[in-house]
């Protein structure tokens, strides 16, 4: 029996009208009870999809309609059902963010690619760093620093000149966002095991947000980062193009 699809897509006009082309052809299912959720769009849309499954886990399949596609397959209308069957399966394990803020608030996110922390004004931000309670670093200046999933490695981190890591590496990238000081250090890796403590030191003149994908909080004090392994999200990609290909073709590029 082919499994029913449910197609999810970003909001411009063309992405729109390959859904409707393609529901057209395969049908459309609710999205709850769908077998694989199907997303038209860009590695953004991706993420939103991603964040959308994370009740009900269901596989999502996405065709690429944005600028970098490295979540997405390639778009083609034909032997979709096909591409589905034989498709290989990555599963992410998110990170869970704990924010205390300066009010005293605690704030709970989850996040698929990586948690960051970012200066808020012009003044370098102080911050200590801690693994499993143990003080690593106990100043580093820098405009910010961020832990990447290796989902999430070949995004913002890879910006910052972090590492790409397959998913079988069972590691997460810390990595420093224009470190001042120490200049050069560039950061490290960690085990998925690990829990990464952010301390905001001068948080009244160095005010600091720290940023769970899409989701702000600001004059934070305090951040904990942790994988959540109790979530698995499954991403599908064509034959022969799975997750660990792409990140190893990544890094031969120019």
């Amino acid at each position: 029996m082919a499994p029913r699809l449910a197609f999810l897509a970003s909001d411009r006009p063309d992405v729109q009208a390959a859904r409707a082309a393609l529901a057209s052809r395969y049908g459309d299912a609710p999205e709850g009870d769908a077998d694989v959720v199907v997303a038209l769009g860009g590695d953004g849309f991706m993420l939103e999809t991603l964040h959308r499954a994370l009740a009900s886990r269901r596989p999502v399949y996405g065709m690429n309609r944005g600028s970098v596609g490295f979540l997405m397959n390639d778009y083609n209308e034909s032997g979709l059902l096909e591409r589905i069957a034989s498709a290989e399966k990555a599963v992410i394990h998110p990170l869970a963010m704990t924010a205390r803020d300066a009010a005293g608030a605690v704030h709970e996110v989850i996040a698929i690619n990586d948690v960051y922390l970012l200066r808020q004004t012009y003044q370098t931000a102080k911050l200590r760093i801690l693994i499993d309670g143990k003080v690593r670093m106990a100043e580093l200046f820098c405009d910010g620093i961020l832990v990447a999933t290796p989902a999430g490695s070949t995004a913002y981190n890879l910006s910052a000149h972090g590492p790409i890591i397959p998913l079988s590496g069972e590691v997460l990238a810390l990595t420093p966002i224009s470190a001042f000081r120490p200049r050069r250090w560039r950061g490290a890796l960690l085990s998925h095991k690990d829990k990464v403590t952010f301390e905001v030191l001068e948080s009244e003149k160095r005010p600091v947000s720290a940023v769970a994908d899409n989701v702000e909080v600001r004059d934070v004090i305090q951040v904990d980062v942790v994988e959540d392994r109790s979530i698995s999200l499954t991403v599908l990609f064509d034959a022969g193009r799975g997750f660990e290909e792409r990140v190893l073709a990544e890094q031969f590029t120019a």
